[in-house]
């Protein structure tokens, strides 16, 4: 079974492949999806949980489906 950790390091790397397709710094990602840049931060580099809600402002402000970021877990 796959542990926590490396479940939050891939759906954070997840995140940041997005992210950079669409050519968003991590400012400006944290900005559209109204959290702070040091929690996306966190959440790309796996250290943090991120919530149902803060994963659902990621994948609107990125335009893809939460299931998308989700997909390959």
């Amino acid at each position: 079974m796959t542990s926590t950790a490396n479940l939050r390091k891939f759906l954070g790397e997840t995140i940041r492949a997005q992210r950079e397709a669409a050519g968003l710094s991590q400012e400006k990602l944290a900005e559209l999806a109204d959290l702070s840049r040091n929690y996306i931060g966190e959440v790309e580099r796996g250290e943090t949980n991120v919530s149902v809600e803060a994963l659902a402002r990621i994948a609107k402000a990125l335009h893809v489906r939460v299931r998308d970021l989700v997909a390959d877990i």
